[in-house]
């Protein structure tokens, strides 16, 4: 039932994206944005998990990545490598498709879904536009600030002679050999991939008096490299004092890593988001 579409960004770049249609009778749609270097197909079980639970999902592989990458830079040489425009272009890329699956589901609720580098574009989006999105959810995010955000090589925690150098992203050695094995992911570092203006426009904070009071869920990995436990209760902690939100949850999985959607206790995080949507959006 899945129907692979694209459009044309601003900058003429073809932007590939899947519509996963509800089975039974829709209450609500998802938005979902991957994460740096990898791409949608990732998400597979959690699609299956939304569809079932009564969400379209609609799914792009963002500027530079995955399928989008490949047309756009004619081969994977430089997957990763956002292009003409750079961020902000692919920020807007995904802000066009928020406005066609608002075109197409205008009595839905949508739900903003991101991961890492999505979860990143996520809270740029939320600042830019909170009125469009009715409920956010962010997995391995954190705060935006250069004290909780973090440079360093993100496998270090787990170096050593035989390491895949894809540890960080999971406890599952599947995870990392399927990372390593899939020709739509590159393992390059999100500096080199983007360079220092653009890394740095990756920088900022929840918007002040956001007008607009959203459910927000934070989900995050005890031994998360990237921001941790640490960096997303601040995260959280901001979206209550400066933007105003009243309804914002985190939960901490504990031994997970980055890829919470991807670890050994994947099942209990797609339970416990379920859950949420659910106290949320009611099932008809």
């Amino acid at each position: 039932m899945t129907e692979t579409r694209e459009f044309t960004d601003a900058h003429g770049i073809a932007i590939v994206y899947d519509v996963h249609p509800a089975s039974g009778e829709p209450r609500g749609v998802v938005q979902l944005l991957h994460g740096v270097g990898e791409h949608a197909g990732r998400y597979g079980a959690l699609i299956a998990a939304l569809t079932e639970a009564g969400f379209h999902v609609y799914a792009d592989d963002h500027r530079g990545h995955g399928r989008t990458g490949i047309r756009q830079h004619g081969g994977p040489e430089k997957l990763g490598r956002l292009g003409v425009g750079g961020l902000r272009a692919a920020k807007e890329a995904i802000w066009q498709l928020t406005g066609i699956i608002r075109g197409e589901n205008p009595a839905l609720p949508l739900v903003l879904l991101g991961h890492s580098w999505g979860s990143f574009l996520a809270q740029m989006l939320v600042n830019e536009h909170p009125e469009a999105f009715d409920a956010v959810i962010l997995s391995g995010s954190a705060l935006r600030t250069p004290r909780s955000l973090n440079p360093a090589p993100l496998n270090k925690r787990w170096a050593a002679d035989d390491a895949t150098g894809y540890e960080w992203l999971s406890r599952d050695p599947e995870i990392w050999a399927a990372f390593e094995a899939d020709p739509l992911t590159t393992g390059v570092p999100l500096l080199k991939l983007f360079g220092l203006l653009d890394a740095a426009r990756l920088y900022g904070l929840p918007r002040t008096n956001l007008g607009h009071d959203i459910p927000v869920l934070l989900l995050v990995g005890r031994d998360d490299p990237v921001g941790g436990p640490r960096s997303v209760h601040r995260l959280a902690d901001a979206y209550r004092r400066r933007s105003g939100l009243t309804d914002v949850t985190t939960l901490v999985y504990p031994d997970a890593r980055h890829e919470i959607f991807a670890e050994l206790q994947q099942a209990e995080v797609r339970a416990d988001t379920l859950a949420w949507l659910d106290a949320r959006f009611p099932r008809p």
